[in-house]
């Protein structure tokens, strides 16, 4: 352990990554304190950006950006009532309560003081896991992975918001998408309809800034956010005795729910928040405060939010499956350098994963320093009015996309995605699943080809191997629990809430 950490440390402190690590961590503060853009429209406007760095520095600084936004959240959640992300809405209940009061500075305090601690707890948490799933690669072999991949195509559809059948129909939509092109070991072009430019297979890019980055500005104009409430005066940053006695088991228990919630793929991210709030306040002895202004409805969320932002690492990195829609984008990401996620990364490609893991100590320890001295630029940040960043966000995005291949075709393609993810915004279907069918879509298809030339075309391989055939019962026990109606309306009123 000490050896990969001092590996870690030597990838993570140079110049280079620490310059891009702080980079990425203030956009992601930027874009967390702006309402209505997000982590994920942001990651996927400058994945292009990337294609020129080295594969570890590329991910570090989209990691900065994934959980710098769970620090910047809080920021306008608190100060304007207004969720620059969305795990920050539930910050709103009790962090904008405590700012009518006058005590801004300390809720503040307490976010990112919560959110350093949760964060080092669970980069803690990703090194102990690595490790241990490592020795679980050399049991898998194409049956195996194709069970998992099918697991995780299954969990992130059953955990997606809205109707368990539209997941479906957009996951399998996702599994189409990335199979367009031409096949490696036939070498026929599918579903190309004549388009050379498709012989490749469709821009992953494309879709990932059309779908989420392009559709997103679509909706924030169509729906412009009021933007012209009183920002709160933020005050003193010191905590009270008494804040602080009420606070530090609040950030613990939240640090403990995120690590955990953080894994699962879907909404575990968002879940881990409202979880940690509804648990602080069936047992806090303030209980009685909660909507007034309670430390712990602060406290809690705001640790579980990051602690399970990191955590969520674990899947993608580990095991090749995205715990959620970022997390599809990262690995798409590496897709394009090369790099295969999986139980195998951390044998093959050590100092990726050592170098991600220290990096996100450091990058928590920057986030402390730039969320807390520089709160001053965050709140003018606040005022600045969308009808500037929108055009310098859709002329950045069309050259970023451009620039990947130089075709215009591309351009075209992130347009038409665009336009299709606000068509799925309107007809209530959740974009996330398509991203990850068409992520993971390809390599289903792949171990399913590996697995049936082992097997000589014997599909009992899925079930004969102990490892594959319990992936598999695990994930026919999800789906079908979730096509029983009773089960399907808790699980609708939990992500409503």
């Amino acid at each position: 352990m000490i050896e990969n950490l001092a590996l870690g440390l030597s990838v993570a402190m140079t110049f280079h990554n620490l310059g891009f690590a702080f980079i990425g961590c203030m956009i992601g503060t930027a874009i967390g304190v702006l309402p209505g853009i997000g982590p994920l429209a942001t990651i996927a406007l400058l994945l292009p950006l990337t294609f020129a760095l080295d594969p570890i520095t590329a991910l570090i600084m989209l990691s900065g950006i994934y959980y710098g936004a769970q620090y910047g959240g809080s920021t306008s959640a608190i100060l304007l009532n207004l969720p620059g992300e969305v795990t920050a809405v539930v910050t709103t209940l009790e962090g904008h309560k405590m700012a009518k009061r006058g005590r801004a500075g300390a809720a503040l305090a307490t976010a990112a003081i919560g959110s350093f601690f949760a964060g080092t707890v669970a980069t803690l948490v990703v090194a102990a896991s690595g490790p241990l799933l490592t020795n679980l690669a050399l049991s898998f072999g194409p049956a195996e992975y194709f069970s998992l991949i099918l697991l995780g195509l299954i969990i992130a559809t059953v955990l997606a918001q809205g109707s368990i059948f539209k997941s479906i129909a957009m996951l399998v939509l996702g599994v189409a998408l990335g199979l367009v092109g031409t096949d490696v070991q036939s070498g026929q072009v599918r579903f190309s309809f004549g388009f050379f430019e498709l012989f490749e297979g469709i821009d992953f890019v494309a879709v990932a800034m059309g779908v989420f980055g392009v559709a997103e500005i679509i909706r924030n104009l169509e729906h412009p956010e009021n933007r012209r409430g009183t920002i709160a005066k933020v005050g003193s940053l010191m905590l009270t005795k008494e804040e602080f006695k009420r606070a530090t088991p609040s950030v613990i228990r939240g640090t403990i729910v995120g690590s955990i919630l953080g894994i699962l793929p879907g909404g575990g991210l968002a879940l881990s928040t409202f979880a940690s709030y509804m648990l602080e306040r069936k047992i806090s002895k303030y209980g009685h405060e909660f909507g007034t202004g309670a430390i712990e409805g602060v406290a809690g969320p705001e640790s579980a939010n990051n602690a399970a932002s990191q955590t969520s690492f674990i899947p993608m990195l580990t095991l090749g499956i995205p715990a959620n829609a970022v997390m599809a984008l990262m690995i798409g990401g590496l897709m394009i350098h090369g790099i295969q996620p999986g139980p195998g990364v951390i044998q093959a490609q050590p100092a990726l994963f050592w170098g991600l893991i220290v990096s996100m100590w450091i990058g928590n320890l920057m986030l402390l320093v730039i969320n807390l001295p520089l709160i001053g630029m965050w709140v003018s940040l606040l005022r600045v009015p969308y009808k500037y960043l929108y055009p310098a966000i859709l002329v950045f995005c069309a050259i970023g996309v451009y620039s990947v291949s130089y075709s215009a075709f591309n351009v075209f393609e992130t347009v038409l995605f665009g336009f299709l993810g606000y068509l799925f915004f309107k007809l209530a279907l959740e974009p996330a699943p398509l991203l990850i069918g068409f992520v993971l879509g390809p390599m289903l298809e792949e171990y399913l080809r590996r697995a049936m030339v082992v097997s000589r075309g014997s599909a009992w391989v899925f079930v004969e191997r102990p490892v594959s055939a319990v992936l598999l019962a695990i994930a026919a026990l999800a789906l079908g629990a979730m096509l029983l109606p009773s089960i399907r309306r808790k699980k609708d009123q939990a992500l409503e809430e």
